[in-house]
C-alpha cells in the first residue's frame, strides 16, 4: 500500500540557549490508525550538516506508512558534547508531546543515523531515559526511549579508530601501516576531537562517556547496524564492536557489512535501483545462537523490513 505524504515544515522542537532546532516532518494521509515514527540524524562529523542532508524521505519512508522525522541538533562549533544527545532525546520526547496533534504512535519511535548520526542513534537506543539527558529543554514529563536503532557507519569508540583506519596511501602495504598508523582521529582537527574539543586521547573518560558500549546492559531496543567494508572515514571495526557488545548483552542485533561500500551511502536515492549487494551477514536474537551468511542484500529495503518488523502493528 501506497501512501500520499504531507510534509510540514520547520517546527520547533527546543530552543537550548535561545536558538531554535527545527524539524520536519513527513507524515503519510489517509492513515486510520497512528503513524508509527521513525526519526532520521544526519551525518556530517558533528560539525556540518542539517535536517535536509539525507535520503528522500517521502520515499523512505513515508509512502510505506511511517511518519518521519528529519531533526536538528546542535553542532560542534555551537556547542561540545553531549549536546546533541540532548538535543536528540528532547526531539523525541517532543514527538511524544504532540503524539495526538499529528496522530502519532508515542509507543513506536526509531531512530535511523547516518555517520555522526548513527553515532547519536546507538548512543541514544544504549542510554535511553534518565542517562545524557537534559529535561530542562523541554517536554519532561515524555519518555525519550525507543523501540528500534537503525545505526549506519557511525563511530562508536573514538579511542580506536585510528588504530583500524587504514590510510589510501598505504593501503596496499599492511607493514608500513603497521610501521607508520595513521592519527588523524586523534588530532584536534578531527571530528571526534572537535565534538569533544580537545584531542581524543587526552580526554578518556569523554570519550567513553560518548561511547554507545558504555551504557549497554542488556534490554536494549532491537538495532540493525550497517557499514560498508571499503569505508575510509570510519573503519568498519566501530560497527563490529558495537554489534559485539550487544550480543554479548543478550540484545536483538542484525550487522551487515556490505562488500565494497564506502561511507554516506544513505544519501544515495538510487541505491536499491541495481542488483542486490553482496554482503556478511551476523544476527543475534535473545536465547538463540548467533547465526551468520553471507548473502545479497538491497539496503533500503532491508531497512524498511527492520522498522516494520519492530514498529508496525501486526
Amino acid at each position: 500500500m501506497s501512501f500520499r505524504v504531507r510534509i510540514i515544515q520547520d517546527l520547533v522542537f527546543s530552543s537550548p540557549s535561545g536558538k531554535p532546532l527545527l524539524l520536519d516532518l513527513y507524515l503519510p494521509l489517509h492513515s486510520e490508525e497512528p503513524l508509527p515514527v521513525i526519526v532520521w540524524l544526519h551525518g556530517g562529523g558533528w560539525r556540518i550538516g542539517d535536517r535536509k542532508l539525507g535520503p528522500d524521505f517521502c520515499q523512505f519512508f513515508a509512502e510505506k506508512g511511517f511518519a518521519m522525522a528529519s531533526i536538528e541538533y546542535r553542532l560542534s562549533g555551537e556547542a561540545l558534547f553531549p549536546a546533541q544527545i540532548h538535543d536528540v532525546k528532547t526531539a523525541i520526547r517532543w514527538l511524544r508531546s504532540v503524539a495526538e496533534e499529528y496522530q502519532l504512535d508515542s509507543g513506536r519511535i526509531g531512530l535511523w543515523g547516518s555517520s555522526a548520526g548513527g553515532h547519536l542513534a546507538a548512543l541514544a537506543g544504549t542510554t535511553g531515559s534518565g542517562v545524557l539527558e537534559e529535561l530542562e529543554h523541554g517536554c519532561a514529563d515524555f519518555s525519550c526511549n525507543v523501540q528500534a536503532v537503525v545505526d549506519g557507519y557511525g563511530p562508536t569508540d573514538f579511542l580506536q579508530m585510528d588504530l583500524h583506519h587504514t590510510s589510501e596511501e598505504f593501503s596496499n602495504d599492511p607493514e608500513t601501516e603497521r610501521l607508520h598508523p595513521v592519527r588523524y582521529h586523534s588530532d584536534m582537527d578531527s571530528p571526534e576531537s572537535q565534538l569533544l574539543g580537545s584531542p581524543i586521547h587526552l580526554v578518556p573518560d569523554r570519550v567513553r562517556e560518548a561511547n554507545p558500549i558504555t551504557y549497554i546492559k542488556g534490554g536494549e531496543p532491537p538495532f540493525l547496524i550497517m557499514h560498508g567494508t571499503n569505508d575510509t572515514a570510519v573503519p568498519a571495526h566501530q560497527s563490529e564492536l558495537l554489534y559485539q557488545a550487544l550480543l554479548e548483552k543478550g540484545n536483538d542485533a542484525t550487522l551487515c557489512l556490505i562488500d565494497g561500500f564506502g561511507h554516506a551511502f544513505f544519501n544515495n536515492n538510487d541505491l536499491d535501483n541495481h542488483e542486490p549487494y553482496s554482503a556478511r551477514l551476523r544476527t543475534t536474537r535473545a536465547g538463540e545462537k548467533e547465526q551468520t551468511e553471507t548473502t545479497h542484500v538491497k539496503i533500503f529495503e532491508m531497512i524498511e523490513r527492520f522498522f516494520g518488523k519492530h514498529l508496525i502493528k501486526n
